[in-house]
């Protein structure tokens, strides 16, 4: 049984162009996420972030090495569900509808899983435009949308690429709240990925860089935050606060730099 919800070995990838030159994108890659575990992904434009969650999510097949998704508690098959920045309502749909479209392309959806899709609306603040349609909608409210439909699915990990770079500040707060809570309550683990320093060190419990051509892991760093609070949990506000935050945000951007460096003395 896999101690971890995915673990990444020796993944190696590449592309070959109508040339038949071969673009090696990574090569003996390694990580794995741990359950309830959020763990960010940075690195600089092209270093092979949204190919690597292709790789994740099935859409590519990787050159070489292995991908592994671990069960559930209950020792059933785990599953994933990814997330982009844009959130891909259908227009002809719903607000409720394509609320439940994930559960939906798997099997039947029933009445207890519109339930289910109402209450999560309410939580966000959309339960009186469950009936509207996305053109309806502000930026924000689409995301939300989008992010009840990805959760409604059930999934052991969720893969977010850049889910909230569009929105307001207020509101990219509060669904990094949501994905944090979801860890906790739910047990979901959670990969990331963002060019947003910030928001890696606030809602991660790791941080892995990844630079060079091929990429690999030129750091990893475990997130420990002191917070203030009666219960000593983070959220995406006191993190910012911790005085921890602003030391791993130099580590994390010279790790940044040091990979931009390497890359163009290739």
């Amino acid at each position: 049984m896999l101690e971890n919800r995915l673990e990444v070995r020796n993944l190696s990838h590449s592309f070959i162009k109508s040339n038949d030159e071969e673009i090696r994108i990574f090569q003996n890659l390694n990580f794995a996420v741990g359950r309830a575990e959020i763990v960010a992904i940075v690195g600089r434009s092209g270093a092979g972030k949204s190919t690597l969650f292709n790789l994740i999510s099935g859409l590519l097949k990787p050159s070489a090495g292995k991908i592994a998704l671990g069960e559930r508690d209950d020792g059933s098959p785990g599953s994933i569900a990814y997330m982009l920045q844009k959130d891909l309502l259908l227009p002809w749909r719903t607000i409720l509808d394509n609320a439940v479209l994930g559960i939906e392309l798997h099997r039947k959806v029933t009445d207890a899983d519109r339930e289910r899709a109402l209450a999560m609306l309410d939580r966000y603040g959309l339960r009186s435009v469950a009936n509207a349609y996305p053109h309806s909608l502000s930026g924000g409210m689409k995301q939300r949308v989008a992010l009840t439909r990805t959760l409604l699915a059930g999934p052991t990990v969720v893969l977010l690429d850049e889910p909230f770079s569009a929105l307001d500040y207020e509101t990219r707060l509060m669904l990094e709240n949501d994905v944090i809570d979801l860890t906790r309550t739910e047990g979901t683990s959670v990969i990331l990925v963002t060019h947003d320093i910030d928001e890696a060190i606030a809602m991660s419990n790791r941080i892995v860089v990844l630079g060079g051509r091929p990429a690999k892991i030129t750091r990893e760093e475990n997130i420990v935050l002191s917070v203030e609070g009666s219960d000593g949990l983070r959220d995406a506000i006191t993190a910012r606060g911790a005085p921890e935050f602003p030391i791993y945000h130099k580590a994390i951007w010279n790790a940044l730099r040091a990979s931009d460096v390497a890359h163009a003395s290739a």
